[in-house]
């Protein structure tokens, strides 16, 4: 049984409203990430016809256009955290739009970009009152640091969340507090690459980890503990990194690692079931996709199928 086929009574009691607007927010950007090509996921996912699968959704799509366009280049300046004030001015600017966004009622589809967008979302919440959580979609942990990791900042984004030690103050201190979030406020999902660093955090921080694994073979048991935990929150985030998915079967993510992963089935049924589930959960972000890496041009309508789905 899938999780979007859940029969538990408590599951199938809990469905919550889709009639909220969506607003969409494109975040043009490579800068954090290995090279160029993630900047023009907002675009190709526009074309792909993702605005019009949300309104025959029945959704009113309020579509704000790309709130900045920041291709990848090459920074001798900073080889600990590469491009790190280009990456710190475009979460700005995401927060910029998420917060009102959320305050105007609207549920929110962030369209990355890498990984690091997912400050910009998480610190536009962060200005609202009320509490947040963040279920952490990715085959990565994203929890090095420019002491521990390669300078790439596209895999410390939730390292700087939770303000790790040696996180940049330009990344951790976006948010109306530092750190933006609290270990217990995060949920880590489909994990299967994490270093020997990231592994070390996990266990100090008891962040709790739902791996590859338990998606695939425990669905049903995810989804419950997600949404147990989601109702602790005024608002939840969901952030998928599409390197999640099984690169062979569904190219589509910046990076081509022929890796176990998670068929888009998979990823499919836990978005829909986390986003029926879940009334609070109020934005998602979308990071990773590389438009130039799609073996089809409908996959990007087959993900923007899914992407209507988690909101």
């Amino acid at each position: 049984m899938t999780a979007s086929h859940l029969t538990d009574p408590e599951l199938n009691d809990a469905a919550g409203p889709r009639t909220r607007p969506v607003a969409v927010i494109g975040a043009a950007t490579s800068a954090g990430a290995y090279g160029p090509g993630q900047e023009a996921a907002p675009h190709a996912l526009r074309e792909a016809g993702l605005l019009d699968v949300l309104a025959r959704a029945g959704r009113l799509v309020n579509d704000l256009g790309d709130v900045v366009h920041e291709p990848w280049r090459a920074d001798s300046e900073h080889p600990d955290a590469a491009n790190v004030d280009v990456v710190a001015r475009v979460a700005r600017a995401v927060a910029a739009v998420v917060s009102p966004a959320l305050e105007r009622g609207e549920n929110v589809l962030v369209l990355g970009g890498d990984c690091t967008v997912e400050l910009g979302t998480v610190a536009g919440s962060l200005a609202l009152p009320g509490t947040t959580g963040l279920v952490y979609i990715d085959l990565d942990g994203d929890l090095n640091t420019p002491a521990t990791g390669d300078g790439v900042l596209d895999w410390m984004g939730l390292a700087h969340l939770l303000d790790l030690p040696g996180s940049r103050p330009e990344l951790a201190g976006l948010g109306s507090h530092r750190p933006m979030l609290q270990p217990h406020q995060v949920r880590l999902v489909g994990v299967d690459r994490l270093t020997d660093g990231e592994r070390d955090t996990v266990s100090r921080l008891r962040l709790t980890c739902h791996d590859r694994d338990d998606v695939v073979r425990r669905p049903e048991e995810v989804i419950l503990s997600l949404v147990a935990w989601a109702k602790r929150f005024d608002r939840v985030l969901l952030h998928i990194d599409v390197d999640v998915l099984d690169f062979a079967t569904f190219p589509i993510a910046h990076e081509t690692r022929l890796v176990p992963a998670l068929q888009l089935s998979e990823l499919s049924g836990l978005t829909h079931a986390l986003c029926r589930l879940t009334p609070n959960l109020r934005a998602t972000t979308v990071c990773e996709v590389n438009p130039a890496h799609a073996a089809r041009p409908e996959q990007l309508r087959e993900l923007a199928e899914v992407l209507a789905q988690a909101i």
